[in-house]
């Protein structure tokens, strides 16, 4: 039995048509004889969307009984027993009932998936997780039921249901989304036509590179080279000269010209010796273009064009910025330069923009050499001039016959050049074949192999001592230039590994990236197992296809002590290569070890936490219960006594001090509760609609009625908060007011509204508490100043801001005027949300694992 597929239907906003898509898909389906149920929908009144739901097949759902109210789930039990080959299920990121199957609707889904079964679902694109922040900072609403990105991003087929703002708002207008006395409210907050815009945008974006992922994973597996110019893709070309600087902002210039556009910027380490990069300007560089929103790139290359045409094909790069040579004149002699390589190279499909700058033309000051490692193309014009120069020389000394010590100067020529060119085997054979032809046509007897004169053996003699002499010194040179170099190119590489380090770049993915694009590999892995007769585990990959069984399997293995290994596949790697690859490798087990240190670290401050916790909770039950119980206790005992006779004035003074501590009891224990229920994340506010004089006036309940003066206006817009949480804050806030306030000053609790929030101030005439303690006065256990141990046990406002921040809300601290400490509690109005606004019908629970999602 296979996985099933998903397939999600994604919008920007509500009321874009994300559900009548799906039910339409449905209908397409049923009609062609497809198996399909609906196993959850909610149509949310909308008439249309309704009439959709007639004809299909739905499984009935579910009914939970939450806090004296009864909400309808979807019931995976029932979907799984009836095993349609495809199930609808709206709204992914729904949090579900406490008391469900499971806490978020995604993985409901995720079960039907494992079963086999095709899923059809929606999901808004403000829900997506990794968006909240962005979500929040254009509509000024934090979305708490969200769904991890991963999620979404594994769906089989994905389809943008798009709708333009002035459509989606006349929809609104006509009352297709919302019900009539929610749509002014809705038009005038969250569907405004910005928030309309920018949230289209960002789901268009989302679904783009979504796209490019599905595009590079094709590439990658059909082994595609050609460059498909779906988005521009700009490639700026550093050589860590100050023209960088201005490479890159002209290519993010290029980029903004075109919607989607992406800057990479890459420093290709030549192994000719041919380049000075400045590591601090390639630092500067790499910060610049990363402030931009582009990346950089580290590559090593033995051929810059070659490399930078490679690197710019591999990531389907549409155009190539490059600066214009910095190069004399007369340097041009040795070649036409990278610019102008690239260029003739690049092809129909790679455009090239070579851009001017201030250092054109000023020159290196480099060594003037072509190449120092030798090329195929070099060995054979060394081949050519060391095995056929003579011979055209020889032709040539036949008509024209300059003596013999011209002609073995004409033969030593060609020895050398033959050295320049092609290294010590073409210069030894063309030592060896000079000598051969001079002996011959020109050495007394003429056309055969004897000598007659001494002197001219000593003089043949010297002519190959000499020739061989120079192709030797030659061929070292060219060696010791290349290896100078190639040291040059990894101790770049190892500087910037090191500078890396000092960054604090802890990502081990990223590090394995660069490895890949350092080295030319399709994947790199990093493999480790707990023991030598343990399988392998892989520990972090990238690229295609990874190896993660056996490190013996790739086509390198790098050790990283015993039990670890980096696997890498694509081509093997010569053996001057290995140092390098064994510095990366020993560093990705550094960040490996850190990052699970740093696991650890949380693990234990989360230990500590809790032990703190722990410790002052038994400080609590130690001295702050035992009071109130000891002086029920003695209250008791006394009443129970039958040696004295008490006086009916006594015994109410008795019964009404047993009647103080049970309060107090009730109130510690209510706060301790309240307070693990914080720690555990188990507050599950149950959000609706509902008007501040229907809860606050019952807050007042534990405090004198005089002490507090109400001030909350009857043109006051309604909150979405949970009641009950929001009875306890206010409860905490008034009682920690009235407790220092003077006995002659009352506590001024008011409330008004400002845009879309409203704010409940509960004013106190107290001492007040200096600014460094503002927000110490929220830690649990924490009591301010020369507090008595019988004022509490510290956890009332620590309550308060928990419960206000589990409803959306806010709590702070300001100093009220004149003296005396006033606590903002900050809530969200109704209408501010309208995905909570259409749902007050049926309101559905905010799990605090929004709060703070785990993977």
């Amino acid at each position: 039995m296979g996985r099933g597929k998903l397939r999600i239907y994604l919008g920007a906003a509500p009321g874009v048509g994300k559900t009548y898509a799906m039910l339409s898909e449905a209908h397409r389906r049923v009609e062609r004889g497809g198996d399909c149920v609906v196993a959850f929908v909610e149509h949310h009144d909308r008439p249309r969307t309704e009439v959709m739901l007639h004809g299909l097949e739905q499984v009935p759902r579910r009914e939970i009984d939450y806090r004296g109210s009864v909400f309808t789930e979807m019931d995976v039990d029932a979907v799984l027993a009836r095993r349609p080959a495809v199930a609808l299920v709206d709204e992914l990121a729904h949090t579900n009932v406490p008391g469900s199957r499971n806490a978020k609707r995604w993985q409901d889904v995720e079960e039907l998936l494992a079963a086999g079964i095709d899923v059809v679902s929606t999901v808004n694109i403000q829900h997506l997780e990794s968006l909240g922040d962005v979500v929040e900072s254009i509509t000024g609403v934090r979305q708490r039921e969200t769904v991890p990105d991963e999620v979404v991003r594994r769906a089989d087929q994905i389809e943008l249901v798009d709708m333009s703002p002035p459509a989606l708002r006349r929809r609104m207008a006509h009352g297709n989304i919302y019900k009539p006395d929610k749509v002014d409210a809705a038009l005038s907050n969250y569907f405004r036509p910005g928030n309309l815009t920018a949230l289209r945008e960002l789901a268009l974006l989302w679904v783009a590179d979504r796209v490019d992922e599905y595009l590079t994973e094709y590439r990658s597996e059909h082994r595609v080279s050609k460059i498909w110019g779906s988005r521009e893709r700009i490639v700026v070309g550093l050589t860590g000269g100050p023209e960088g600087r201005t490479l890159i902002r002209r290519a993010v210039r290029l980029a903004e010209k075109g919607a989607g556009g992406e800057v990479l910027a890459v420093y290709i380490a030549r192994s000719d010796g041919l380049s000075s990069a400045s590591p601090k300007e390639l630092a500067l560089q790499r910060t610049l273009i990363e402030d931009l929103g582009g990346t950089f790139h580290h590559v090593v290359g033995e051929d810059i064009p070659a490399a930078l045409l490679d690197f710019a094909r591999g990531v389907n790069a549409t155009q190539i910025v490059l600066g214009s040579s910095r190069r004399k004149t007369w340097q041009y002699v040795f070649g036409p330069g990278v610019g102008a390589t690239v260029a003739r190279d690049s092809g129909p499909d790679l455009d090239v923009h070579i851009v001017t700058h201030e250092e054109v033309a000023k020159g290196r000051g480099l060594p003037v050499t072509r190449s120092a490692r030798l090329g195929r193309a070099r060995i054979i014009w060394g081949w050519l001039v060391g095995v056929g120069g003579p011979v055209v020389v020889a032709v040539l000394l036949n008509t024209v016959h300059l003596g013999l010590a011209n002609d073995m100067l004409l033969f030593l020529a060609l020895t050398v050049a033959a050295a320049l060119l092609g290294g010590l085997l073409p210069a030894l054979a063309s030592a060896a074949f000079g000598s051969f032809l001079l002996n011959y046509f020109y050495t007394p007897p003429l056309h055969r192999l004897t000598i007659a004169d001494p002197k001219n053996i000593i003089a043949l003699a010297i002519f190959v001592g000499v020739a061989v002499s120079v192709a030797s010194v030659v061929d070292l040179a060219a060696r010791r230039t290349h290896q100078a170099a190639r040291l040059r190119a990894e101790s770049e590489i190892l500087s910037f590994l090191a500078g890396s380090v000092l960054r604090g770049e802890t990502s081990l993915e990223a590090l394995l990236e660069r490895v890949r694009e350092t080295f030319g590999m399709e994947s790199v892995a990093l493999l480790e197992r707990a023991s030598d007769v343990e399988p392998w585990t892989c520990a972090g990959s990238v690229g295609t296809s990874p190896l993660i069984e056996r490190p013996e399997d790739a086509d390198v293995d790098m050790p990283v002590g015993d039990h670890m290994a980096l696997a890498l596949s694509g081509r093997v790697l010569p053996a001057s290569d290995r140092r390098v690859l064994a510095a990366f490798a020993a560093q990705a087990a550094v960040v490996l070890d850190r990052r699970r240190l740093q696991h650890e670290a949380d693990q234990a401050r989360t230990l500590a936490e809790g032990n703190r916790i722990r410790t002052a909770l038994l400080a609590a039950v130690s001295h702050d219960l035992r009071t109130p119980l000891a002086g029920i206790k003695a209250a008791v005992s006394s009443l129970r006594s039958d040696d004295v006779s008490w006086s009916q004035e006594d015994q109410a003074e008795l019964l009404e001090g047993i009647e103080d501590g049970a309060d107090r009891l009730d109130h510690l224990v209510g706060n301790l509760l309240d307070m693990s229920r914080l720690q555990t994340g188990t507050v599950s506010p149950l959000i609706r609609e509902i008007d501040l004089d229907e809860v606050v006036p019952m807050a007042l309940g534990g405090v004198p009625e005089d002490s507090v003066d109400l001030e909350i206006p009857e043109t006051l817009p309604m909150v979405a908060v949970d009641p009950g949480l929001l009875e306890r804050s206010v409860a905490n806030l008034v009682e920690n007011a009235v407790k220092y306030s003077p006995a002659d000053e009352q506590v001024l609790v008011a409330a008004s509204a400002m845009a879309d929030r409203v704010e409940v101030r509960v004013v106190d005439r107290g001492p007040g508490v200096p600014d460094e303690a503002k927000d110490r006065i929220f830690a649990p256990f924490q009591r301010h100043g020369d507090a008595p141990r019988g004022a509490g046990v510290g956890l009332g406002l620590a309550v308060a801001r928990g419960f206000a921040e589990a409803m959306g809300g806010t709590l702070d601290a300001e100093d009220t005027p004149g003296g005396g400490l006033t606590m903002v509690l900050t809530l969200r109005a109704a209408g501010s949300r309208p995905d909570l606004a259409t749902a007050a019908a049926a309101p559905a629970p905010v799990a605090p694992a929004e709060r703070h999602p785990a993977c």
